[in-house]
């Protein structure tokens, strides 16, 4: 039995050094003031962001804004003429991070007038062993040999991972030729020891879908010789040896990207995690998969409370969130602290527009280390669940074992995510996550061991397939926002539209109310119908004489 390092969660550091006598020596976070007299523009996106990640905003619809703009390259030079080396540059908190062992750097970078901010991110030790690796666990004596169901139907043969995917019934979506074909994944983690090399990702080589790889961790690492834990969970969505093991997407492509230490853990890796996201968004990621979380540090007073888990505070679950907005699907891990002192989902699991992924077994038993919720302010987590407790995954050496722990349900769903949106392109990231949840063996009454439940992937299909009929369409008469919406819904109408009938329809094609708009803009409170709308799609109807638009909309 081999223990796995944990990964933990975040805090945001708060104290601020101005002297000599405040500074150790380490890594830095510096925050700057503003983005003036940046070379870069929003009108010229091409310069900072590729192709595929402009395609993939204007499909969803998402306008580009200052969190887009790169940290001005003249603040980041003034920053290095003090003699810090620099690590990673965050345009969406608009800072950097750096490294040195003189503390007159850190009194000189102080000085300079376009930084408001500098934190420490670090600490001295080293070594340390963590729960959120350390409950996981791996080994071939717990994989019987009726584990493979061998079901007649399927097309592929999926080896010993065929319980994990008939779980969320994802094994229609295969069978109908999404497999994750023009897919990319971004995987966040602690290492991808022996991926270029181990014979269950032979096709991913071969076929060149491995795009590339970055370490945020140690400038030009090598991500193939740091940690395990990444090819374990690149296994679940990527391994492709018929009979013995086929993933959740193994026909996508993959970035891996690596922002997790596994040797110490301190908030550093918080703001790595951050700068890889912004990378996978920077590249056209359509889905991140992190199996990683952050409570506690090796440094007490970075630790995160569990009043810190409102979805609002941490500085990596803000980050998670801006992927969302952006455009990205991010699913996480919900945890391994089910059971313990802690129990709840960490960072960045919190997030309200991140998918977090609690662990069962192949029969949908919830697993005890996994997390719960709610979170402090009351939201149900985790959002789903999917196989993490004896959970099949690469040994390393051309074969498998089994694997417990949430970071291992999480790509299973991050897998058939990807699929699913191949399968329905002109969704945006939150209607399918929407649909997923709808889908779930318990979305009516969700709890906070299993969230909504178990997903079935074939019924989320047909939920998309069904609002992808049915929605944005007829006559131009109104703009209806926001969406999501969670108690309001504004309509503007356009033309030369002056009045209008508006109904809001559920999934059910009831009618949750009607009402006549006669402004230009006007807007529908929906806090008296709350016990009669839970989260999930809607349509708006609005009718102008003959004329009728059908609007979709998500609830959260």
């Amino acid at each position: 039995m081999m223990n796995l390092k944990k990964i933990l969660f975040f805090v945001l550091v708060t104290i601020i050094f101005q002297s000599v006598a405040q500074v150790a020596p380490g890594k830095y976070y510096v925050q700057f003031t503003d983005k003036n007299n940046s070379p870069y523009s929003l009108d010229n996106p091409e310069a900072f962001l590729t192709q595929r990640a402009i395609d993939r905003r204007v499909r969803q619809g998402i306008s580009f804004d200052e969190t887009d703009l790169p940290v001005n390259p003249q603040y980041i030079a003034g920053v290095a003429a003090t003699g810090a080396e620099i690590l990673n540059p965050t345009k969406w908190m608009n800072g950097v991070m750096v490294h040195t062992t003189n503390p007159l750097v850190i009194d000189s970078i102080n000085t300079l007038p376009y930084v408001s901010v500098v934190r420490s991110v670090s600490g001295s030790v080293t070594g340390s062993e963590k729960p959120f690796f350390e409950k996981e666990s791996t080994g071939m004596e717990n994989i019987p040999d009726n584990m493979v169901l061998n079901r007649d139907v399927a097309a592929f043969d999926y080896g010993y991972a065929e319980g994990q995917i008939d779980l969320i019934n994802g094994i229609p979506l295969h069978e109908a030729g999404f497999r994750g074909e023009g897919m990319v994944i971004a995987v966040l983690d602690a290492g991808f020891n022996q991926v270029d090399v181990d014979l269950l990702f032979d096709s991913l080589r071969n076929d060149g879908r491995i795009l590339g790889t970055k370490d945020f961790v140690t400038p030009d690492g090598n991500v193939y010789s740091a940690h395990y834990h990444g090819r374990m969970v690149m296994s679940t969505m990527a391994a492709n040896i018929p009979g013995l093991m086929i993933g959740t997407a193994p026909k996508a492509s993959y970035w891996l990207l690596r922002s997790e230490n596994g040797d110490q853990e301190y908030v550093a890796e918080e703001y790595n995690w951050v700068s890889a996201a912004e990378f996978a968004d920077s590249v056209g990621a359509d889905v991140i998969n992190s199996s990683l979380g952050y409570t506690e540090f090796d440094d007490p007073s970075q630790d995160h409370t569990y009043a810190d888990m409102d979805g609002n505070t941490t500085v990596i679950t803000n980050g998670a969130d801006m992927a969302a907005k952006k455009g990205i699907l991010v699913v996480n891990s919900a945890g391994n602290s089910g059971g313990g002192s802690w129990q709840y989902v960490g960072a960045p699991a919190d997030g309200d527009s991140v998918f977090s992924i609690g662990a069962v077994d192949n029969s949908g038993l919830y697993a005890p280390f996994s997390s719960t919720g709610p979170t402090p302010d009351g939201r149900i987590k985790p959002n789903v669940v999917a196989t993490g407790w004896g959970t099949t995954v690469s040994d390393g050496y051309n074969g498998i074992t089994y694997g417990n722990g949430t970071s291992f349900s999480s790509p299973i769903i991050a897998g058939m995510t990807a699929c699913l949106w191949q399968a329905m392109p002109e969704m945006t990231n939150m209607e399918i996550q929407q649909a997923i949840m709808q889908s779930a063996s318990q979305y009516a009454n969700p709890d906070s061991l299993l969230g909504y439940g178990v997903p079935n992937y074939q019924s989320a299909w047909w939920i998309l397939t069904s609002i992808d009929s049915n929605a944005d369409s007829g006559a131009n008469l109104a703009s209806v926002y926001p969406n999501p919406f969670t108690s309001f819904i504004n309509i503007r109408l356009l033309g030369d539209t002056r009045a209008a009938s508006v109904k809001v329809i559920n999934m059910l094609g009831a009618i949750v109310l009607e009402q006549t708009v006669s402004s230009p803009l006007y807007r529908i409170d929906l806090s008296a119908y709350q016990n009669n709308m839970p989260k999930g799609f809607y349509f708006v109807e609005v009718t102008n004489g003959k004329k009728t638009q059908t609007v979709k909309l998500v609830k959260q």
